[in-house]
């Protein structure tokens, strides 16, 4: 598996032949989307499987899910393969509630993904407030 080196905080990129692995960190919104969206529209045309994992998002608003939706699309339109890797009960939830689960098929890590070994958190991205947002996300019905 091939690191591409990058100087983004908010995206690791692995790749081995044409499976790629993308791992976004910190808050998906309206000012992220617009910084990864090129990124990810690339990953999408190249990728002949793509897997994006969003184990470290501290947020994901409705511009997030949409991003997220596109690339799925995307990727499936172009006969690659999709997955989309999380654990986060907050964020599964709002993906059940936009009733986006059928699109975007999100799924738990597996133990047997080299490419997904859990990595140490960026201390860059840890900002005050955050952890109350995902509790009160998290703790809502």
């Amino acid at each position: 598996m091939q690191l591409i080196p990058r100087h983004d905080p908010y995206l690791v990129v692995r790749s081995t032949g044409g499976d790629t692995v993308a791992v976004l960190r910190g808050e998906l919104d309206l000012v992220l989307v617009r910084h990864l969206r090129p990124e990810l529209d690339a990953l999408v045309r190249e990728s002949d499987a793509l897997t994006v994992d969003i184990r470290r998002l501290t947020f994901c608003d409705a511009t997030g899910l949409g991003l997220l939706a596109h690339c799925a699309g995307r990727t499936r339109q172009n006969g690659a393969r999709w997955r989309l890797v999380c654990d986060q009960p907050w964020i599964l939830r709002l993906i059940r509630l936009t009733a986006l689960d059928e699109l975007l098929r999100p799924e738990p890590p597996r133990p047997d993904d080299p490419e997904l070994q859990p990595e140490p958190p960026d201390p860059r991205l840890s900002e005050p407030g955050v952890t109350g947002l995902v509790s009160w996300a998290a703790n809502t019905d």
